[in-house]
Parts: structure tokens; C-alpha cells; sequence
């Protein structure tokens, strides 16, 4: 049987336990009183290093192979080498890897699916959103109806004797002069609040937004299948025949020009005009009272309300919802505009079908 001096080349002989010697140290003197006289020649030459930080260490790495007793070595092989790998560890360590693994997944859902941006500043209160909100309806309907009609009758146009083709430049500049009214009560009421926090009425072209604007359209199965349930459940009240409208006399003549201007209403002023109202300015200033998600559906419900047109509140709200949820993931009102542009463009195609 091998001995523990094996290293040293010399007869094997009867020594107490090194590690014994070491541990049992009380002073500097004292490793050489447990030693025999006897055995004194023999161990001449031999320097100890009573410290047990260093064997420790030379134990584990297994380097030093005389000072390991035969029953740690087989200790060490059973638990996989002279580093002392244990099973048990490494199962631990396999449960880290999963629970990191799991934790990059949700990481990447937080950030394509959850939102938790930066929170707006809102450095108005509650009288001013809802002045803002009172003031720029009452607008649409001032200028539409009253201011519009008014000039055209004083320069000596009359609506109804234009042609389609003029009707259709006459709906175009009446839609300028009402989004043009409610953006500059918009800017004079927050006029007082200049300059406004960062943030505010945000247009890029930089960004991922066209990704979110693309998956937003494909949501428009949805709202239009909310269209249909909207009309089974609100049935249209009877009125007394009116004609037929401007806009499906164009569809019906075939005028290209009268229907590019009505897609231009439609397709870009609309979309303009509302998104910095209901998405740039509404959106963001509910969160000063409500959380980001109630902001949407309330904003989306506004939206909604404001077309006047009980037959569309479905498909409307579920619309407002998807902007106002694009916008909040971009906070780039370039991200709204567009995909409210591609549904109205969507019905509009639908209508010369």
C-alpha cells in the first residue's frame, strides 16, 4: 500500500498526520514538540507550511496527491474529479440557466408588448383638457356650418349649384378651415405652458413605428366585423329621403378628380386634425389621472363620440383603441396618422367598390 511519502522518495514511515500537526498549532514551537526524537534525522530537510488556507487549496485543486488520504480522494472521484464537481450543483445551476432563459423571453415581450415608457408630463390640470376638448368641437361645428357657408355666400358661390367637382374642393376646404380653427385653439390654450415638456406632439420618420402601424392594420378584420355587429344592434333611424350625397354622386360619375379631393379629405386631413387632438394632446394629458391603459380606452371612447353617429361607436372605439395603442408603443403621432389615413382609405375603397 502506498504511503503518504510517496512523493518524497524515501522508506515509508509511521508519521502522525500532517493536517493533525497543522490544526493542533498553538505556537510557533509547537509542530516540532509533537514530533518523535526518533524521527527527527528523517525529517531533516522536510520544511512545513502550517498554513491551512494553502493545503486547502492545494487539496482541491489536487496537485499535491501524498497529503490526500485515501478516503477524500475517493470522496473527490465519486463526486467527479479532483475539483470536486457535485451533481447537485450543477442541477442548481441548470435551474439558473432556465430561469435566465426565462427571464430574456420576458424581457423581449415587455419590450414589444408591454407599455412602459417614459411617462408624460403634464404640466396642465383637468379645466384645461376639458376646455380644450369643449372648445375645439364647438369649433368644427362653427366653422362648418356657419363661418364657411357664410364667405362662400358673400363671394356668391352656392354649394348646391357647383358642379362635383367643386362640391368635392368645397368639402376639402371646409375640412382645412375646421382643422385649422381647432389647432389654433389648441395652441392657444397651451400657450401659457410653453415650452412644453419633451415628449409632446412628437413627428419621426426614424424609428420602428412602421412595424407597429403594420401589425395595427391587421386589426381591421376585427373593426370591421365590429361594424357589422354595431348596425345589427343599432338599427338606422328612419329619415326622410335626402338624396344621394356629393361624395356617392362622384363615386357614381366616375370623377376621378372630385374623388381624389374626397380622398384627400378622408385619407389626410381627417387623420391629421384628429390624431393631434385625440392621440397628441387628449391621450397623454388623462395620464396625469389614470394609468396609460385607461387613458387609451377613454380617449378611444371621446373618439368615438365625437362622430356623432351611434351606428359606428363599435368599430370606432376598437379604432381608437389600436391608435392610441400604436402611438403610446411609438410616442410618434406619424405612427397614428398613418394607420387611421390606411383605414379611412380602407372604407373609402370599400364605398367605389
Amino acid at each position: 500500500m502506498a504511503g503518504p511519502w510517496r512523493c518524497l522518495h524515501r522508506p515509508p514511515l509511521t508519521v502522525p498526520s500532517l493536517p493533525t500537526l497543522i490544526y493542533r498549532r498553538r505556537a510557533p514551537v509547537a509542530a516540532a514538540a509533537f514530533i518523535s526524537p526518533s524521527l527527527a534525522p528523517s525529517l531533516r530537510g522536510i520544511q512545513l507550511r502550517p498554513s491551512p488556507d494553502a493545503a486547502r487549496k492545494r487539496w482541491r485543486l489536487g496537485q499535491v496527491q501524498c497529503f490526500i488520504h485515501e478516503e477524500e480522494r475517493k470522496k473527490s472521484l465519486e463526486n467527479g474529479g479532483f475539483m470536486g464537481v457535485n451533481p447537485s450543483q450543477e442541477l442548481e445551476n441548470d435551474k439558473l440557466d432556465d430561469k435566465d432563459w426565462i427571464s430574456k423571453v420576458r424581457k423581449v415581450v415587455d419590450r414589444n408588448f408591454v407599455l412602459d415608457g417614459e411617462p408624460w408630463v403634464v404640466p396642465w390640470t383637468g379645466e384645461t383638457i376639458v376646455q380644450v376638448m369643449l372648445l375645439w368641437i364647438l369649433s368644427f361645428w362653427f366653422v362648418g356650418s356657419w363661418i364657411v357657408p357664410f364667405v362662400a355666400h358673400a363671394t356668391g358661390f352656392n354649394k348646391s349649384s357647383l358642379t362635383l367637382r367643386g362640391q368635392a374642393l368645397y368639402s376639402l376646404l371646409t375640412d382645412l378651415a375646421e382643422g385649422l380653427a381647432g389647432i389654433a385653439i389648441l395652441h392657444r390654450c397651451l400657450a401659457r405652458f410653453y415650452p412644453l415638456p419633451t415628449g409632446w406632439f412628437i413627428f419621426r420618420l426614424k424609428g420602428s413605428w412602421h412595424l407597429d402601424v403594420g401589425l395595427g392594420c391587421l386589426l381591421f378584420p376585427l373593426v370591421n366585423f365590429l361594424s357589422r355587429v354595431n348596425l345589427n344592434l343599432v338599427p338606422s333611424i328612419p329619415t326622410p329621403p335626402m338624396g344621394v350625397s356629393s361624395v356617392e354622386q362622384s363615386i357614381i360619375a366616375r370623377d376621378p378628380v372630385a374623388m381624389a379631393l374626397y380622398a384627400m379629405v378622408v385619407s389626410i386631413c381627417a387623420p391629421v386634425w384628429e390624431e393631434i387632438v385625440f392621440r397628441g394632446f387628449l391621450l397623454p394629458s388623462l395620464t396625469r389621472y389614470m394609468s396609460l391603459w385607461s387613458s387609451i380606452l377613454v380617449s378611444a371612447l371621446a373618439f368615438a363620440l365625437v362622430h356623432f353617429n351611434a351606428q359606428r361607436l363599435l368599430p370606432l372605439i376598437c379604432l381608437g383603441v389600436v391608435m392610441g395603442i400604436v402611438f403610446a408603443r411609438s410616442r410618434n403621432l406619424l405612427a397614428s396618422m398613418l394607420l387611421h389615413s390606411l383605414w379611412n382609405g380602407f372604407v373609402f375603397l370599400d364605398l367605389m367598390k
